[in-house]
């Protein structure tokens, strides 16, 4: 190195101290250990416990739900999880219960000759009713569960109508 460059660099750098051992010394404190582990299992025993909580019970205390013996876990899942596109729907609000039975009964007759596999039934929350209760809901939970080309309904999710509708998967005829 030239003699001009070396005086450049010390006056550059300044007065340097010699340092004793191989370590620099750090004057920043070390982070306090983050325990990635016991965050895993907190989380996994809050979905554990969340597993069997629907959206339509966080958000009106009343979910529907009914799969027939035979129906998978995985096929339910999906289900609930709105993963099914919906083919067809009908809306019950305003229907009296006699309307609506009758109505259901067409609809899902119709479904099934058109071969439909996922559909989705509106019956409200019951906000106009006398009671402010669902009348419908509690009458669709029966009539459902007794319909032969019903395999498995559920609440819906908020985005299809939460708990003031159900998504049905329905038996496709051969």
């Amino acid at each position: 190195m030239k003699s001009e460059d070396i005086k450049l660099f010390r006056s550059s750098v300044g007065t340097v101290q010699r340092i004793k051992h191989g370590k620099a010394a750090s004057h920043t404190r070390k982070p306090a250990p983050v325990p990635l582990q016991s965050r895993r299992e907190h989380l996994s025993v809050l979905n554990e416990m969340a597993q069997g909580i629907g959206p339509a019970i966080l958000e009106t205390g009343e979910e529907l739900r009914y799969r027939r013996p035979g129906i998978q876990n995985r096929v339910f899942q999906k289900l609930r999880r709105g993963e099914y596109c919906i083919e067809a729907e009908l809306d019950l609000h305003g229907h009296i219960v006699t309307e609506a039975r009758k109505s259901l009964a067409r609809f899902l007759s119709d479904a099934s000759k058109r071969r439909l596999r996922c559909v989705r039934v509106i019956h409200g929350k019951g906000l106009g009713s006398r009671e402010g209760k669902p009348v419908i809901k509690q009458h669709l939970n029966t009539w459902l569960r007794h319909r032969e080309e019903v395999l498995a309904f559920c609440s819906a999710l908020p985005r299809d109508g939460g708990g003031g509708a159900v998504y049905l998967l329905l038996k496709i005829r051969s």
